[in-house]
């Protein structure tokens, strides 16, 4: 079965090995060649000169990043800022909030498992109770989500925390919607946002998060180091240094607390961050909402064909994922767990509710031929399971 792709050229636009079949892009994202140069150039100029770049010119250098970077997600630039990952930016949050004993932090049975921990981590300091409700899979409908999640609301919930795309599962959840219910309800909403942004059109205005942290470095594909913490102008007083520099009780404050706190963390190589204008460039100069579409479409047809090998359902309807997909398969795991040595396959194969399940994730780079590769594969391990 021959499909394609209408961007086929991009492909030569990233730096991955040619005879690895690459599924995963949505572990650790891949850096097209533009913003590594990007990237390369703003170590070279820190090496040019530390002193005078780290001492003078990176705060108006990473002000120009975040000013891209805000108009690309519709923020204000002085409530986002850069750190290292989502996970760096949770736990700013996590660790931050005033959690008292018998409050409740309200999750969902799919998250990622870095964030579960640092919710653990402080409700077991404070006392809170971590609930994790559960989004039965298959999934039918993304009002049904919203009900299953708020069905969990009681008079003790104090924090709402749940993924955009969920980690193991890759399905988009309703956070617009649950974020509205949240704020009527005065309870706080935490969005780990690390697989949106350049994979979803995002508008942090019409989320209406309390605190979303994103991963710039997955699907944006800048270089890798480079997530973001937005904080609501109203919320920001919540938040404190996760770790406390310069920026913190300053003798000249500056205009924002948010920025003191978060900017000044002691040395660190910024390229990464200064890298993500170049990414955002990439994405506009090469049309990627058509590439999305042909990405998604690319991934729907090919769910299509491993879904005829196992009779089974998919986990949602098309609406709820875009370039990245769980898809179950049939029989054991142990069937599946040997596409990297035998096919050169990199994709995460999991266990989903007791079901083996394989997430694929597409990206401008891979071709029709990726994906013949896949299902071939595939087709083998359920015969044999």
């Amino acid at each position: 079965m021959t499909l394609s792709l209408p961007l086929p050229h991009l492909a030569d636009q990233y730096l991955l090995e040619p005879d690895v079949v690459y599924l995963n892009h949505g572990s650790f994202g891949a850096v097209p060649r533009p913003v590594f140069e990007s990237y390369q150039h703003w170590q070279k100029e820190l090496e040019a000169n530390p002193v005078i770049f780290l001492g003078s010119r990176l705060p108006d250098l990473l002000a120009h990043a975040r000013e891209r970077l805000g108009a690309f997600i519709n923020a204000a630039p002085d409530d986002l800022t850069f750190v290292p990952n989502v996970t760096y930016a949770l736990n700013i949050v996590t660790r931050s909030l005033d959690l008292r004993a018998g409050e409740v932090v309200l999750t969902t049975d799919h998250e990622y498992g870095a964030i579960n921990r640092a919710w653990r981590f402080s409700c077991r300091k404070s006392g809170a109770e971590l609930v994790s409700q559960q989004i039965a899979v298959p999934v039918t409908d993304p009002a049904a989500v919203v009900e299953q999640i708020w069905s969990g609301v009681d008079e003790r919930t104090k924090v709402i925390a749940l993924s955009h795309i969920t980690s193991p599962s890759a399905l988009i959840l309703p956070v617009a919607e649950i974020c509205r219910r949240a704020r009527n309800a005065g309870i706080i909403t935490v969005v780990d946002g690390a697989h949106a942004p350049g994979h979803l059109e995002l508008d942090m205005q019409e989320i209406g998060a309390d605190f979303y942290g994103g991963n710039c470095h997955k699907w944006l594909s800048s270089a890798r180091g480079a997530g973001f913490l937005y904080a609501r102008p109203e919320r920001q007083d919540l938040l404190e240094p996760l770790v406390v520099g310069h920026g913190w009780d300053r003798e000249v404050p500056g205009d924002s607390l948010f920025q003191d706190y978060f900017t000044s963390v002691g040395t660190i190589d910024p390229a990464a961050y200064l890298s993500v204008p170049a990414a955002i460039e990439f994405q506009v100069q090469n049309d990627w909402p058509q590439v999305r579409h042909a990405c998604h479409q690319l991934l729907q047809e090919s769910e299509q064909r491993i879904l005829e090998i196992s009779g089974l359902p998919p986990v949602s309807p098309s609406s709820m994922w875009a370039q990245m997909r769980l898809v179950l398969l049939p029989g054991k795991i142990d069937a599946y767990q040997r596409l990297w040595e035998e096919d050169r396959i990199i994709v995460p194969v999991g266990q989903y509710g007791g079901q083996p399940g394989v997430r694929i994730s597409i990206q401008a780079y891979n071709s029709p031929d990726d994906l013949d590769v896949l299902v071939g594969a595939l087709k083998r391990g359920a015969a044999s399971s």
